[in-house]
């Protein structure tokens, strides 16, 4: 008995050390267009004050990267789309960029990838589509004894079609580059890196039930009659009609990372939904739902490596004012809310309790785009959105997966007690 009982003290302690460390899926961006940023180190404590694991910067800023030294927050850096053209015509190029920007820095600092232009396959440039797999080669050359990968990021717009999710495929006009770049990312075992915004979905179909399917919150779900699943949230269904994009063109191998995502906390009045509740309800419950390890339908039992838009505001993005105010900090690395990231046993596998769903400002005429759900309207190239049978993967409320480990937690103290 006695062995027992020191055996269920010891889960107990993991589960509530495990509870309190970083989680290797989840990661933040790092926009800089803003004029009141804290200075890098300020910055580095902060990150490791919470169980964020990952880093993506827009650039290849030498102060941020010096920062995480030792850290083992993970880095994804950004080559800008103005650097392609050259990186792509000469090899010279690329090493010079590896020798200035990641050579100097790995080991000290983990930096696992680097992001080849920012969604340059929707910048309305031919030429620089066409640049894009040439230098994402070059640079990967470059990089390639230090074990960084190379990718690049795409908005949800490559997708013709998203839903359902089983009917994901990529826009036929896109579809001879993007062969050519998962060709590349299969070879050097590199992610296929995405941003869905569920917001954007929303925008685009503002009802109360598609506000619910965006934020995780209790809604009747939507069977896909492709797959025969059944769909609880925005989130999983833009992820799987990627996965789905990809099988389809014969890259059932090529991992994919949300390099964004993210719900903004204030918006102009006609921007529907921009609120704190809103953007509470969707960052913790989409941190709870990873945390789950409930997966995806079509790619159940694992997380997606995912980076939420964004650590903080950035009060000199253009466009509506809801670019200003995706952050989960303000410059002075205050809160905007809780989306329970803060390193703690009591509050790692807990989400903010879903609020009821909030419309914010009232919604215009809904629109309808390409590729809904999760078309994105615009894009910016500096950093962020300027953008029969049924087999059911529906786990009733984030809230109670989220729960799933202070649950096991409960359960085996209560136990240890019994036993005692």
């Amino acid at each position: 008995m006695e062995k027992w009982r020191r055996l269920l003290l010891v889960l107990v302690l993991f589960l509530a050390f495990f509870s309190a460390r970083s989680q290797s899926f989840i990661g933040v961006n790092y926009g800089q267009v803003a004029d009141n940023l804290p200075p890098p180190s300020a910055t580095a404590s902060l990150l490791q004050s919470t169980t964020i694991s990952k880093l993506r910067l827009y650039g290849a800023d030498p102060a941020i990267i010096r920062s995480l030294s030792g850290t083992n927050i993970s880095l994804v850096l950004g080559v800008p789309n103005a650097d392609i053209p050259s990186l792509a015509s000469d090899p010279s190029a690329a090493a010079s960029w590896a020798a200035a920007n990641v050579l100097p820095y790995v080991p000290a600092t983990s930096i696992s990838l680097v992001a080849v232009g920012n969604e340059a396959l929707d910048s309305g440039d031919a030429a620089l589509a066409s640049q894009l797999l040439p230098a994402m080669r070059n640079l990967g050359s470059a990089v390639a004894a230090s074990g960084v990968k190379v990718s690049t990021v795409h908005t949800m717009t490559v997708l013709a079609h998203s839903e359902p999710p089983s009917s994901g495929a990529f826009r036929p006009e896109l579809s001879a580059d993007l062969t050519g770049i998962l060709g590349f990312l299969r070879d050097t075992g590199s992610p296929f890196m995405i941003n869905p915004y569920p917001f954007f979905a929303y925008r685009s179909d503002p009802r109360p039930e598609t506000l619910a399917f965006c934020l995780f919150q209790p809604n009747p779900g939507r069977f896909d009659a492709g797959s025969k699943l059944m769909y609880t949230n925005m989130f999983d269904a833009q992820v799987d009609a990627v996965r789905s994009a990809l099988d389809g063109l014969g890259f059932p191998g090529v991992e994919i990372v949300v390099a964004e995502t993210g719900w903004p906390y204030r918006g102009d009045p006609d921007e529907v939904g921009t609120t704190v509740e809103n953007a509470r309800a969707f960052t913790g419950n989409l941190v709870a739902h990873l945390r789950s390890l409930v997966g995806t339908p079509l790619m159940p039992g694992r997380s997606v490596d995912t980076y939420i838009f964004a650590l903080y505001d950035e009060d000199l993005k253009p466009g509506p004012a809801s670019e200003r105010f995706f952050g989960l900090y303000r410059a002075d690395q205050t809160m905007n809310y809780d989306a329970g990231l803060v390193k703690s046993a009591s509050s790692s596998y807990t989400s903010p309790s879903p609020p009821a769903a909030t419309t914010g400002s009232t919604p215009p005429a809904a629109t309808t785009g390409r590729c809904v759900p999760g078309a994105t309207p615009h894009t910016s190239a500096d950093g962020g959105p300027t953008q029969p049978e049924e087999q059911c993967h529906s786990p009733d409320a984030v809230g109670s997966r989220a729960a799933v480990g202070a649950d096991r937690l409960f359960f085996l103290s209560v136990a240890l007690t019994l036993l005692l």
